[in-house]
């Protein structure tokens, strides 16, 4: 093994400043061990970088090696000669004689992968120091900008980038692992009363659809104002954390069989109207009343026979506004650590700030950073992320307003990042406010007739919905209708639709 370096740069540990952690032997073993035989960088370059090595000849040697590598060359320090040939700091070292002492001190590639992980090991610890001193100076200076959360934040997301680099556990997988996995997907799908491979949306049809929401998928749900877009994700979130029934395994791990532990980012509504709004729509009592304090004894009554009945819910409520997805990530971590986590909601996406620190050139970009986060948030916790979103005006200029996802703000990005995207949309709403009047020229016997379509177009409306499935990566799309009430905001089942083909297949 070759004798420790020492580095001109480095200042000298006197008991005040101390050195950054790191192996100068690990590097040049690892090397050695690499200019022996190619096959050890095999080993290493899925998770290892130059950048990670603490000499930054070494990094460089490192990176020289890739690059012939990649070339399907061979890296040796004959072939290495020609492109570290200017390398001033290889000169200092020794030149040719330093390259070809590191593969002479090399004996086996056997612990290749050891020294990679201590060097990668040491690099994150060095990264550790520079976030904590940024932090110790980013608290130190008065920024109008940015407030003491937004620096929390910011420091989070620096955090949790250096949790996830340099991860290797993706990797290939045998087509057996996967294959087993999938088989044991579709056995708690057939143990289930509802059948469904995900988690139930409380809406027969829907789920029909969807076959319920599914781990790891990232669904948008969009629609114009008054659609009932935070009406339909509230009755969602509700009976998902209501179906949730969980079991212990002989480890004495409790995992869910059925329904979701529900998390609930509400950035439009507080906790409290939500809360009222499921309260109104389980004791079918009109939300207004509520709030005004219009209740019969009756209907109080029946309010807090519910509210008991609700008191033990697996929902959770956040209604802090503008937050960040590193910070929407940091709070769906830590409930997933402590309580278990099965389904986030999100309302709405557009009300999503970008991850602190990070300057997106326009709001596009901005969404797209957001909806790759929260894709990867799916992914990273295995759940569905139901996320909903705004529509252009895009749809108030056409004749027909069913949307379409032209119509979706910003759509390239959410549109590309979404597994499944769906349309919320009441014809009700659009004709009540179009009802005809009689035109100047036009005979009473005529202005009756079209009055009187207008009506039976309402009647055969009226208290409906339709959710539109417009994308799904994993099966057909296609429309379900839905009973809606706007008394209780609730969205239910519509029995007479339920005899036709509800899938629109």
């Amino acid at each position: 093994m070759l004798a420790p370096m020492t580095i001109s740069q480095m200042p000298p540990d006197d008991g005040m400043q101390r050195t950054p952690p790191h192996n100068f032997e690990a590097e040049q073993a690892l090397l050695g061990a690499i200019l022996m035989n190619n096959r050890a960088l095999e080993r290493v370059s899925e998770f290892l970088l130059p950048e990670h090595f603490a000499d930054p000849v070494h990094g460089r040697i490192f990176g020289a090696c890739l690059v012939l590598t990649g070339r399907n060359q061979i890296a040796t320090p004959v072939t290495l000669k020609t492109y570290l040939a200017s390398d001033q700091g290889l000169k200092e070292l020794g030149g040719d004689t330093y390259l070809v002492r590191l593969a002479g001190a090399a004996t086996t590639i056997i612990n290749a992968t050891d020294y990679g992980r201590l060097v990668f090991d040491l690099h994150l610890r060095r990264a550790l120091i520079g976030v904590g001193e940024d932090m110790v100076n980013d608290a130190f200076e008065a920024d109008l900008e940015r407030d003491a959360i937004a620096q929390i934040e910011g420091a989070e997301q620096k955090l949790f980038d250096l949790a996830t680099t340099g991860q290797s556990e993706g990797g290939f997988k045998p087509f057996k692992t996967t294959l087993l996995a999938a088989i044991e997907q579709a056995e708690a799908a057939h143990k289930r009363d509802g059948k469904l491979s995900g988690v139930t949306s409380g809406l027969r049809d829907l789920d029909h659809k969807l076959g319920g929401l599914h781990p790891s998928d990232l669904l948008i749900l969009a629609g114009r104002p008054s659609m009932g877009k935070t009406a339909l994700a509230t009755n969602i979130a509700f009976a998902a954390a209501r179906a949730l029934r969980t079991e212990v395994s002989a480890s004495g791990e409790k995992t869910a069989i059925d329904g979701a532990v529900t998390a609930f980012f509400s950035l439009e509504m507080s906790s409290e109207q939500l809360a009222t709004r499921i309260l109104a729509e389980r004791a079918e009592v009109p939300s207004h009343k509520i709030r005004q304090g219009e209740l019969s004894n009756e209907e109080f009554e029946r309010l807090v026979v519910v509210s008991q009945e609700l008191y033990g819910l697996a929902l959770y409520i956040d209604d802090t506004p503008a937050l960040s997805v590193s910070a929407v990530r940091t709070r769906a971590r830590r409930l997933a650590r402590t309580q278990g986590l099965g389904l986030i909601v999100i309302d709405y996406l557009q009300l999503l700030s970008p991850t602190p620190g990070k300057r997106a050139e326009n709001r596009v970009q901005e969404v797209s950073d957001i909806t790759r986060q929260l894709k990867a948030l799916a992914k990273e916790l295995r759940v569905p992320v139901l996320a909903l979103s705004q529509l252009s005006r895009n749809v108030e200029q056409r004749e027909d307003k069913r949307p379409q996802l032209s119509d979706l703000r910003e759509s390239g990005s959410i549109e590309q990042d979404a597994d499944v995207v769906m349309f919320v949309f009441r014809e009700q709403y659009y004709l009540e406010r179009s009802e005809p009047g009689r035109r100047p020229d036009e005979s009473e016997e005529k202005f009756n007739l079209r009055h009187a379509d207008w009506q039976k177009r309402c009647e055969e409306v009226w208290n409906t919905a339709e959710v539109i499935v417009a994308k799904q990566r994993h099966g057909p799309v296609g429309m379900v209708k839905l009973h809606f009430n706007g008394q209780f905001t609730r969205f239910a089942d519509l029995d007479d639709w339920h005899g036709t083909d509800a899938a629109g297949s």
